[in-house]
C-alpha cells in the first residue's frame, strides 16, 4: 500500500537581504522526486544567476499548478507570536497577510527591511515567541532583525511573497497553507509548510559546500524520507490541546516539531 501523499519536495532555503530583485547566495533551492536524491535548481541554468526572492515566488506557483502533488518547505516563519496578532486584533492568517503586506510591503522591488524598521510600529519584542518556537531549543523570535540564528529578516521579506502566492487566482483549491488552512493536509492537494532545517540538517552528510546549500537540501531529502517511510503525515498532526491548536491556526507551526 502506497503511503506517499506528494510526489515531488522541495527545500527553500531564505534569506532576507537586500531587496526582492537582489540575486543572493543565500537563496537556494532543492527538489527531490520519489526516484532520486534531491537536486539543486538554478534561477536560470544558462547564466547560473542566484535567486531573487521575486523569482522564487513565481517559481513557487509553477510548481503548484503542476498536476502531480508537491510539498514546498520554507525556511522563515509564516506568522507572529500570539501576543501580536492580540495587539493588533489580527482575527486569522489572512487578515494578518494584508495588514502585514501595508506594514512591512517588502515584495516591492527597491524596499528591503532596513528601509521600514526603523519607527515602524507594527512589530515586537525580541523575547516574544510563538507557541512552535517554545518547542524548540534554538528557534528565536521574528522579531529579532539581526545576529546569528536570526529569521526575522528572512520573515520579514518571505511572508508578503506568501501572500503573492496565496493570491494567485490559479491556486484556488490547490495549495493548502500548513497549518492556516487545517492541521489535516487534504489527499491530492499541494502543501506550502514552514520548516527549520536546524532540526534535521546534521543527519545528512554535506555534499555541498555552502551551509545554505546543504540546509534546502536537507529540507528536501527529510521531507522526501518522511514520506516514503510513511511517517510525513504524523507531522501535519503535532500533539496539541485544542487551545495550542487553536493558537497555532493563527501563528502557524514548524513542521516537524513535535
Amino acid at each position: 500500500m502506497n503511503l506517499q501523499l506528494f510526489e515531488r519536495y522541495i527545500g527553500i532555503d531564505y534569506s532576507g537581504a537586500k531587496t526582492p530583485i537582489s540575486r543572493l547566495n543565500g537563496l537556494q533551492v532543492f527538489m527531490a522526486i520519489t526516484a532520486s536524491e534531491p537536486e539543486k535548481i538554478q534561477a536560470n541554468t544558462e547564466t547560473n544567476w542566484n535567486w531573487t526572492r521575486k523569482e522564487i515566488a513565481h517559481w513557487c506557483v509553477r510548481q503548484l499548478l503542476k498536476d502531480e502533488p508537491v510539498i514546498i518547505g520554507i525556511d522563515h516563519a509564516f506568522s507572529f507570536p500570539h501576543a501580536y496578532l492580540e495587539r493588533y486584533k489580527i482575527q486569522n492568517w489572512d487578515h494578518f497577510l494584508k495588514d502585514l503586506c501595508q506594514h512591512w510591503p517588502t515584495d516591492k522591488d527597491k524596499i528591503d527591511v532596513e528601509s521600514l524598521r526603523h519607527n515602524n510600529k507594527r512589530t515586537g519584542k525580541s523575547d516574544e515567541l510563538r507557541l512552535t518556537e517554545k518547542w524548540t531549543t534554538a528557534a528565536q523570535s521574528v522579531f529579532k532583525l539581526d545576529g546569528q540564528g536570526s529569521v526575522g529578516k528572512s520573515t520579514h521579506t518571505g511572508i508578503p511573497w506568501l501572500n503573492f502566492i496565496r493570491q494567485e487566482p490559479r491556486l484556488k483549491g490547490r495549495a493548502h497553507f500548513w497549518p492556516f488552512d487545517g492541521f489535516e493536509t487534504p489527499k491530492g492537494k499541494s502543501v506550502i509548510a514552514e520548516v527549520y532545517p536546524s532540526l534535521f540538517r546534521r543527519r545528512f552528510p554535506r555534499i555541498y559546500k555552502s551551509p545554505d546549500e546543504h540546509d534546502a537540501f536537507s529540507i528536501a531529502l527529510w521531507l522526501k524520507q518522511m514520506d516514503s517511510r510513511g511517517v510525513l503525515k504524523q507531522y501535519f498532526d503535532p500533539p496539541l490541546s485544542e487551545t495550542e491548536r487553536q493558537q497555532g491556526l493563527l501563528e502557524g507551526w514548524i513542521l516537524g516539531v513535535y
